[in-house]
Parts: structure tokens; sequence; C-alpha cells
């Protein structure tokens, strides 16, 4: 067999394929730079990873291993590395960290523009109080699918460590019934452990507050007495009534519009106080999450029954002049909802100078509803008054008055400090750190 036989039959087929490996490379170089460029100055809006650019290959695993790059460019290739090229985008899923052959991704909070207060835990979840857990959006993992994995996980954490309770004590009480939540109460039940769960609101959490019809993007987790919960993107409504058919189905017992007041130490245990009763019990789990006191305005007539703090139906507007207030993606989603609705007249008022907090995917929503003249867009500016049928708006330099029969207030919630405060929990700032 000669040199140029030889060629063809092993060294042809390796040219072709090296040919369209960097065609691919290219292409996704190009497609890469033009959503660094959209982007602009985007922030991740939760856990997120860092590339170490001395040790990343380039070898793209970690852009094909993200479960968003079917819906936005999250992840891509510049110069042949790895970069997160759509901050806003990035739910924290953590598959590109497991995806990576060297190890150059680390998942990180918060940035140096933007810190997150988390609560400090250990990896079985336990904060710095012995005893007391703490899952889902509390400790900074918003993605639904994290949520119920922590959920999960903390409380066979506290089933591992469990000791028979004497007379009325509880092995648990969960505090909320979000995602993080409803999965340790389904796990305590598998368990057969003594718990109490309870929720101030309903089933869902913040996800019962999101917006009528809002797609929500979830990912497969697996829980017991249910099995694997496969949702990719389904909405609200869908997600909601498959949790309360599961709640149906498993028996599982939680107490509604029952809030927690107090949580103090006994012996080796907990009394936890809510306003329907006092529970004592070996451990507690928070799952809380970081919304249920909304950040207000601090204006004048923000008392008026016609502020609200966050949108249920974009329907009811229909036909109204709403102001909304915020710039991360409830913001967004609201009036871009209630314009589509058909809004008297819908204005987003925001004091910064780009919406850096909000997906790519809600920025185009706004900018094509205010091209299409169904929305205002209002940056730099800030609420200064609201009457019964205006709102003073600060911008450009001037105070101007605005039609106005509602207010939606989208300005992101407080970190319970006090509550955590009171019970003895540390909390540290994250700013692009673990």
């Amino acid at each position: 067999m000669n040199s140029l036989t030889m060629y063809l039959i092993y060294g042809l087929p390796g040219l072709v394929l090296f040919v369209l490996h960097v065609r691919r490379r290219r292409r996704l170089e190009r497609q890469s730079l033009k959503a660094l460029e959209s982007t602009g100055a985007a922030e991740p809006a939760s856990l997120h990873p860092i590339i170490d650019p001395a040790t990343c290959i380039g070898c793209s695993s970690c852009v094909k291993a993200c479960p968003e790059q079917a819906h936005h460019t999250v992840l891509g290739i510049v110069d042949g590395r790895a970069v997160l090229v759509s901050p806003g985008d990035c739910i924290g899923h953590g598959a590109c960290k497991t995806a990576c052959p060297v190890n150059a991704i680390t998942l990180v909070f918060g940035s140096e523009r933007r810190g997150v207060d988390i609560p400090i835990l250990t990896p079985k979840f336990e904060s710095t109080v012995p005893g007391i857990f703490v899952a889902g959006e509390l400790g900074g993992m918003g993605l639904i699918r994290n949520a119920l994995e922590q959920g999960r996980q903390a409380v066979e954490a506290i089933a591992e460590r469990r000791r028979a309770a004497g007379g009325q004590e509880l092995d648990l009480v969960i505090v909320g019934a979000g995602p993080s939540g409803f999965a340790a109460t389904l796990t305590a039940k598998s368990k057969n452990m003594r718990y109490v769960t309870v929720e101030q609101e309903a089933l869902g959490g913040a996800v019962f507050q999101y917006p009528r019809g809002k797609l929500v993007m979830t990912a497969p987790a697996t829980v017991p007495l249910i099995g694997k919960v496969n949702f990719r993107q389904t909405s609200k409504e869908a997600l909601l009534e498959f949790w309360k058919d599961a709640e149906r189905r498993t028996g599982i017992k939680i107490n509604y519009q029952e809030r927690v007041e107090e949580i103090t130490r006994a012996g080796e245990g907990f009394i936890v106080k809510t306003n329907r009763g006092t529970y004592p019990t070996r451990s507690v789990l928070l799952a809380i999450g970081r919304r249920g006191t909304p950040r207000k305005l601090g204006v004048p007539g923000e008392e008026m029954s016609k502020v609200v703090y966050r949108l249920i139906d974009p329907e009811q507007y229909k036909g109204q002049h709403v102001l909304v207030v915020g710039g991360g993606d409830s913001a967004l989603e609201a009036a871009a909802s209630i314009a589509e609705a058909g809004g008297g007249g819908v204005v987003l008022s925001y004091r910064g100078a780009e919406f850096d907090r909000a997906k790519a995917r809600n920025r185009e929503r706004i900018n094509a509803a205010a091209k299409g003249g169904i929305l205002k867009v209002m940056m730099k500016s800030s609420v200064k008054q609201i009457e019964a049928q205006s709102v003073a708006i600060e911008a450009d330099g001037g105070v101007s008055k605005v039609r106005n029969d509602a207010v939606i207030v989208s300005a992101g919630g407080v970190l319970p400090s006090d509550f955590l405060k009171r019970v003895g929990i540390t909390v540290e700032t994250k700013r692009g750190t673990a």
C-alpha cells in the first residue's frame, strides 16, 4: 500500500473532521461575540460561573452542557476561551462546572458591582446556629430544580442525625412551602419523621406570587414519594396544579396562613412560635425565600390602596394608566404584560441607566413595547409622590406629573435580616465569591 493510499484512508477523514471543527468553532465565536455585544453590562442574578482563562482549554463542553443554551446564548467561546456572555440569563444550573474537564469553572454568588447577602451554611445546609438549616432561595438558590434538590438534601442530612424525640417534641419544623419547603416536606414524610410545615401564604411560595400565565423555566429533579419531576418549560398554573395534585396523592400536610413569629433555643432543640401555636422541635429548616418583605419606595402616598407590590393578572389593568417601578425581571415582565394586554398608558420607571439585572428576552420585550408606542420607559428616574390620580416622577433634572390609576412596585425583596439576626444566623455579603 503506497503513501498516497495511506493518506486517503487515514489522513483525509481526519482533515475533513478538523475543517468541520474549525468552522463550527468560528461560527460559535461569531455567535458569542454578537451575544456579548447585545448584553452590555448585564449582571448575573444568582449563582453563576467564573471561568479561569489560564486554565480553560476552550473545548466548549460547558457551552454544550448549559441547559439554557437552547433558549439563550449564556456561555460562549471568545478568543479560544469560554466566557459568560449573557450573565442575566444564567440561572444557576451549575452544569457547566460539572462538564468542565479541567476544573476551570468556579460557581459564585454576586459580583463586585452587585453583592448578594447569603447566610453562612455548611455543605449540609446547616446555618451558624446548630440545628437550624436553610434551603432554597434564602440560601441563594433561586432555580426551582436547585431549590427542590436542596430541600430534599437538607432533610436527609437532618434525618441522619435524628434521635428519638420525647413527648410532644418534633423532629423538624419546615418553614415555607415553596419548591424547597415542598420537597423537604415530601422527604420528611418519606422518612416517617415527626414534622410540621407552616406557610404564611399558599403552596408554591414565590412561584405562587408570579404573574398569571408566566412561563416557569425548570429542569428535571427527583423528589421522594413522587419520583422524577420532569418539567422543562411550563406555566406557573401548570406547575402549581402538579404540586397540588402531589399534595393530595401523597397525603402530606401543610399548615397554610400560618406565619412564624419567633424561634428560640430550648435545651438541645427549639421552640417555634407562630400566629397559631407553639412547636417544640429538634431542628428547623428555613425555606422562606427572599421576597417575603417587598422593598418599598418610602414616598408620600405609598400607603394608598392602588399601590401593590406584585402583579397577579395583567388583564385587571386593561385600559388603566399604570406605573411599574423597578429594573429587574419582575418589573419588566409586569410592564410588558400589562402593555401587551391593552393598558391605557403604561410607564416603566427605573433609577438606573440600563436594565443590567434583567434577562435579555425581557429587555427585548420592553424595547418592542416601547417602539410600538404601548409603553413609556423612564430611565434614571425616581418616584417622588403618589397621588389619587397621578404620580410625580423626577427625571432629566425636573419633576413631572403622570396620569395614574395604579402603581406596581417591583423593586425586589428585602432579606429578612432582622429575623435572621434574632435567630442568631450569620449572613455575609458575597461579591463574586463561592
